[in-house]
C-alpha cells in the first residue's frame, strides 16, 4: 500500500506527457486519413512552435505565445500545403515522406542558424509555478494547467470534425472522396485546414512542452517517433482511438519510469507491437480511402 501514491502519481503524470502526444498524433492521423501523406515533418512544426513561443514570450508574455506560436506555425502550414503537400495527393505514398523528411531535416537546420545550437531557456510563468498536495501525492500546477489546456483543444477538435458542416466533410472525405467529388465539394480547401489545424496542434504542444523539456533543435526528431506510435496503436481514421492510444502510451511509459526505468522507451514499442498482434489495424483502425 505504501508504493499506492507513488504509482497513482506516474499514473497522473503519465497522463500529462499522454496529452502531448496526443496534440501531435491528432495532426497526423487527420493529415494522413484525408490526404495520404506521413508527414514525417509534423515534429518539426513541433519544435518551430517552441521557438516561435520563446520569441512572442519576450513581448507578448507566455499568454501571447501560446495563442500566438500556434496560429504563425499553422500559417506556414498553410503555405507548404498549397506549395507543397497538394502536389503528392495523387503520388505514390513514398514521395510524400520523402518530401517531408527533406523538409524536417531544412527546418531543423533553419532552426539551428536562426537561433544556434544550444538549447534555449523558457521559464514556467510565475502565476502557474508551484506545486498541489494531495496526501503523498506531489501535481506541479503547470502540468495540471497543460493537461487542461490539452484537453480544451481536444474537445474543441472533437466539436469541430462532430459538430459542424466542416467535420461532416472531412469524415465523408476519409471514407469515401468519390462520393464527395460527385456531390460537388471540392476537398482541396478541406485538406489546407486540415493540415493547418493539424500543424497548429504540433505548434501548441510545442508550446507547451517547452518549460519542461527545454528549447532545442532536435526536439521535434525526438517527439516524432512516440507520436507515430499513438497513432499506430490507436488506428488511422478513428479520433477516440488516439485519445485512448495517447492515454496507454503515456501511462504505460510513466510506470516503466516507475518500475523499470531502463525500460521507459521500449515499454511503449513493446505496447506497440502487442497491440499490432491483436489488432493490426491498432484498436479502432478503419479502412481509408486515400484523398484523390
Amino acid at each position: 500500500m505504501e508504493e499506492l501514491p507513488f504509482v497513482l502519481e506516474q499514473v497522473v503524470n503519465g497522463v500529462v506527457v499522454s496529452a502531448y502526444y496526443l496534440l501531435i498524433a491528432l495532426g497526423l492521423s487527420l493529415i494522413f486519413s484525408l490526404g495520404g501523406i506521413v508527414n514525417l515533418a509534423h515534429g518539426a512544426f513541433y519544435a518551430l512552435g517552441a521557438y516561435f513561443a520563446v520569441e512572442i514570450e519576450r513581448y507578448l508574455g507566455f499568454g501571447g505565445a501560446l495563442i500566438l506560436s500556434p496560429l504563425l506555425v499553422a500559417g506556414i502550414g498553410i503555405v507548404l500545403e498549397r506549395t507543397m503537400f497538394q502536389r503528392f495527393y495523387r503520388s505514390d505514398p513514398i514521395l510524400g515522406l520523402l518530401l517531408t523528411f527533406g523538409l524536417a531535416m531544412v527546418i531543423e537546420q533553419t532552426i539551428r542558424i536562426v537561433w544556434g545550437a544550444a538549447p534555449l531557456p523558457f521559464q514556467i510563468p510565475d502565476f502557474i509555478r508551484g506545486q498541489l498536495f494531495v496526501g503523498d501525492m506531489i501535481f506541479p500546477y503547470y502540468r495540471l494547467a497543460m493537461l487542461a489546456v490539452a484537453a480544451l483543444a481536444v474537445g474543441g477538435t472533437w466539436v469541430l470534425l462532430n459538430k459542424t458542416s466542416f467535420g461532416r466533410v472531412v469524415k465523408a472525405g476519409v471514407q469515401n472522396p468519390d462520393m464527395v467529388a460527385v456531390l460537388g465539394i471540392s476537398l482541396a480547401p478541406i485538406m489546407t485546414a486540415v493540415v493547418a489545424l493539424g500543424i497548429g496542434l504540433a505548434a501548441l504542444a510545442g508550446v507547451l512542452l517547452a518549460p519542461i523539456s527545454g528549447v532545442h533543435p532536435a526536439m521535434g526528431a525526438e517527439i516524432i517517433t512516440a507520436a507515430f506510435v499513438v497513432v499506430v496503436i490507436g488506428g488511422l481514421g478513428s479520433f477516440w482511438g488516439v485519445v485512448i492510444a495517447a492515454v496507454l502510451v503515456g501511462v504505460v511509459r510513466g510506470l516503466a519510469i516507475h518500475f523499470v526505468p531502463a525500460a521507459s522507451e521500449a515499454s511503449i514499442y513493446l505496447l506497440m507491437l502487442l497491440v499490432l498482434l491483436l489488432r493490426p489495424r491498432g484498436l479502432f483502425g478503419e479502412r481509408i480511402m486515400r484523398f484523390e
